[in-house]
């Protein structure tokens, strides 16, 4: 079933590919600063948008014609997080995305997930008086963080 696009007054529903990939903490900048070749995962005014999960245990048991050879044990790897972003429905950038994945990333056999949803997308409004804005009330996070540690 094809979710359809919509909008409201604010928002544009847009129909994208959520990609998901599995990789160890130490590959994911390289596997993003690679898929940001490719595709600069705009958002607004806003580029290199993804999200990273906290790390993870992964479980698996490698089988005959493994990297590291069959295993009796089921292995269970610390340190492995999830990133999530989001493409454009255009299946011939997608393809170069998962074949830059597989290339980068440091597992034999890569978990990437891909489905197809919509995704919000502000139509720029002006919200200077909204008083729920960061922007109108707290300020910026990285700001004061850094102002803290000076």
């Amino acid at each position: 079933m094809t979710i359809e696009a919509f909008e409201t007054k604010s928002i544009r529903m847009e129909r994208v590919f959520a990609v998901r990939v599995l990789a160890p903490e130490e590959d994911v900048d390289r596997i993003m600063e690679h898929v940001c070749q490719i595709v600069p995962l705009k958002q607004g005014a806003y580029d290199s948008n993804a999200w990273q999960s906290a790390p993870g245990v992964e479980r698996y048991r490698p089988l005959e014609g493994a990297a590291a050879g069959a295993e009796m044990e089921v292995r269970k790897r610390p340190g492995v997080a999830e990133v999530s972003f989001e493409l454009p429905l255009d299946h011939d950038l997608l393809k170069q995305v998962i074949e830059k994945i597989y290339e980068v990333h440091s597992y034999q056999e890569q978990t990437v997930k891909v489905h197809e949803m919509l995704v919000s997308r502000t139509k720029g409004r002006d919200d200077k008086a909204n008083p729920y804005r960061w922007w109108n009330t707290t300020g910026d996070w990285k700001k004061k963080q850094a102002a803290l540690q000076a």
